[in-house]
Parts: structure tokens; C-alpha cells; sequence
């Protein structure tokens, strides 16, 4: 689901992010035509992230940051930041604890 919050899109998922999943995750992140996107993405809800779903969030934070935006994490379970960090996505992209933190400038 994507909605938006003073300028900020928000994108919540939910379940498993995996090879059968990343293709509407991947379309909902296109930035083709914006300028200075804002993207949050809300992981509260995910259990289980494998390299598909990182490549997404990768791709997306180049296409995003080309185009002169940022894009967040928000929430990541323990397993999902387990292998957020395992691969170093956590330094690469900002995440924050809550999507409170998240949409905060």
C-alpha cells in the first residue's frame, strides 16, 4: 500500500519481500519523473527479506538519490535488520526505529 504524508510517499509492506513479491514492490518505487523524491518505506510489518528484495531497495536508493531525493527505512523487524546490516543496506540507507522517525525532515 502507498499513501502519502506532507510530501512523502509511504510505502507500507507486509509478509515475505522475496523473488515473488519484488515486482510490484519495484514499480511502486519508481522516481521515473520526480524530482526530489521522499520515500519512507514502512517494514514493520515484514518477516522475511532475501536478495531480491535488497537488490530493489539498492536500485531504488541510487534512482532516488539521482534524482535528488532521499529514501528511509522505517521499522525493520530484528530479522529483517539482521540481514539489512549483514549485507551493509543499513549504512547505505537511512533507517530509522518508527515511521514517526522516518517521515521527520
Amino acid at each position: 500500500m502507498t499513501t502519502a504524508t506532507e510530501g512523502v510517499r509511504v510505502l507500507t509492506l507486509a509478509g515475505e519481500v522475496d523473488h515473488h513479491t519484488v515486482g510490484r514492490f519495484r514499480r511502486d518505487l519508481d522516481v521515473t519523473g520526480t524530482v526530489r523524491p521522499r520515500i519512507v518505506i514502512d517494514m514493520r510489518q515484514v518477516t522475511f527479506m532475501d536478495s531480491s528484495g535488497l537488490n530493489v531497495l539498492i536500485a531504488a536508493h541510487q534512482d532516488v538519490a539521482a534524482a535528488g531525493g532521499w529514501l528511509r527505512l522505517a521499522g525493520p523487524t530484528d530479522t529483517v535488520l539482521r540481514v539489512l546490516r549483514l549485507v551493509g543496506v543499513d549504512q547505505l540507507i537511512d533507517c530509522r526505529p518508527s515511521l514517526r522517525q522516518a517521515l521527520v525532515p
